[in-house]
């Protein structure tokens, strides 16, 4: 079973910020994250005028772009429901994988830790603190209750979510 955390907040809450300092915090302790970001925008990963784009637009379903470096499947599906996130989660390969950080998806069942910052203009009261809740990280100090982490201290958080691990995720929701 793949660990499940997702990184959840308002818009301007500091999400991708966080996490470009938390996957190697978590790297350091040996955990080998992986990313799924949930995106509302049109959002294409190739490029008109490459290749891979032309034949993609020209109607293949699937394309996959590899390189000595990388590689990248690209599914098309514009006419089908929006994906699961167990289905995207499923697509990962495990085994390269300790945990799978998820920006986003905040109203999915899975664990999660949402963020707070006073200045992304919304109260703390506003905070859904449901059952998958592991912790709140914020910038102010607040009394929820979930633990609350210093969102501006990564290493802090890095060692919350290993103890997590290490603990056996012990909200039983957010595995796959």
């Amino acid at each position: 079973m793949m660990p499940l955390l997702a990184i959840a907040a308002w818009s301007g809450s500091g999400k991708t910020t966080l996490l470009k300092k938390l996957i190697p915090a978590l790297r350091a302790r040996g955990i080998r994250p992986g990313l799924i970001k949930h995106t509302h925008h049109h959002m294409d990963v190739d490029k008109p005028g490459k290749d891979s784009y032309e034949l993609r637009k020209a109607g293949a379903a699937q394309t996959i772009v590899a390189s000595a470096q990388r590689w990248a499947l690209m599914t098309e599906t514009p006419d089908e429901k929006a994906l699961s996130l167990t289905y995207l989660v499923s697509r990962m390969d495990h085994s390269t994988l300790d945990l799978v950080l998820v920006e986003g998806f905040k109203h999915e069942a899975v664990a999660k830790i949402l963020l707070f910052r006073r200045s992304a203009g919304h109260d703390v009261s506003e905070l859904t603190l449901d059952e998958y809740v592991l912790a709140v990280a914020s910038d102010v100090p607040l009394t929820v209750g979930v633990p609350v982490l210093d969102l501006n201290d990564p290493e802090g958080i890095a060692d919350f979510i290993e103890k997590w691990i290490a603990g056996g995720c012990q909200v039983n929701v957010g595995r796959y």
